[in-house]
């Protein structure tokens, strides 16, 4: 059994933008004084979502979350637990059996807003009081802002549909990023001499704004490269405009990723997609957006810390 003592944060982290790196960097610190284990606790799905009946696309999938929490702020657990059971939990239960009991927690951190528990009876405020009687730590985080605009998952969504992924980066502290296996696709980018390793949306996972974008593409082994990436429906040899892919062309890359997990993070949007006229007007499009997502990098490594 893992008695190991942890530090906990508490929240969804949808996106792990900064508002959630408050949370993060806090259990760093409080680990590291305390010398306990930095671990986050999360959910399966989205509490909006489940409680409310409606479809709230994710900016991140369990997976995707778990890599950033780990490589950004250097989380080293997450508890990924079922929110239909923890809906219905006493508040009190879930501190003292569940983070307690169950999971070693001497410390734990949440958000201003942070509601759990059946009801949604545990605020902020009772979790602090319960954890000083229990002789635990705990810190409440306040809300983090940019320019004035509260930093949340919703708000980076809305600028994610938009296309606007500079824009989110500014908010999430890092690029968007999306991740999937690879899969077959209709081998067109093959045949313009643009070859793309194909991926699936994951379910429930919001689709960024139609367009090309350029990417950084992380592969198995650690390997990243520059990439040129197609979010959307390809009009140009896709007459029907049926399924939604995204289609990275791997810059200076010559191999196979078939059934192989790639991720991605989104820079910056080139053009929206667009539909062309012919087969080599796409493909001399496909080739000015490489040199631009070149440029672009150039540029990144050229511009001082």
């Amino acid at each position: 059994m893992d008695n190991q003592r942890k530090v906990i944060a508490l929240g969804f982290f949808d996106g792990v933008h900064l508002g959630h790196g408050a949370l993060l960097r806090t259990v760093g610190a409080r680990a590291a004084e305390l010398g306990a284990q930095p671990c986050a606790f999360t959910f399966d799905q989205s509490p909006a979502a489940a409680l409310t009946g409606r479809e709230i696309p994710l900016l991140t999938d369990v997976e995707d979350r778990r890599w950033l929490m780990e490589t950004l702020y250097g989380i080293q657990e997450i508890i990924v637990a079922p929110f239909a059971v923890m809906r219905d939990m006493d508040w009190r239960e879930f501190v003292t059996g569940y983070l307690q009991k169950e999971h070693h927690a001497v410390h734990v951190v949440a958000g201003h807003d942070f509601h759990f528990g059946c009801g949604g009876e545990g605020t902020p405020l009772r979790l602090a009081a319960l954890c000083a009687d229990l002789g635990m730590g705990c810190d409440i985080i306040p809300k983090v802002e940019i320019d004035g605009v509260t930093v949340s998952s919703t708000y980076i969504r809305a600028l994610m549909a938009e296309g606007r992924v500079e824009e989110a980066a500014r908010f999430l502290g890092h690029p968007h990023v999306l991740s999937g296996p690879v899969v077959h696709g209709n081998e067109i980018g093959r045949t313009l001499g643009t070859p793309t390793a194909n991926l699936l949306i994951p379910e429930g996972v919001i689709a960024p704004a139609f367009g090309v974008y350029a990417t950084r593409a992380f592969l198995p082994g650690g390997e990243v490269r520059l990439a040129v990436t197609n979010v959307g429906v390809r009009p140009t040899v896709n007459a029907g405009r049926t399924g939604v892919t995204v289609e990275p062309w791997i810059l200076d890359f010559h191999g196979e990723l078939y059934g192989e997990t790639i991720r991605l993070e989104l820079w910056k949007q080139l053009r929206p997609e667009q539909k062309f006229d012919s087969v080599e007007a796409l493909r001399a499009a496909i080739l000015e957006n490489a040199g631009q997502t070149r440029e672009y990098f150039a540029s990144k490594e050229r511009t001082p810390c």
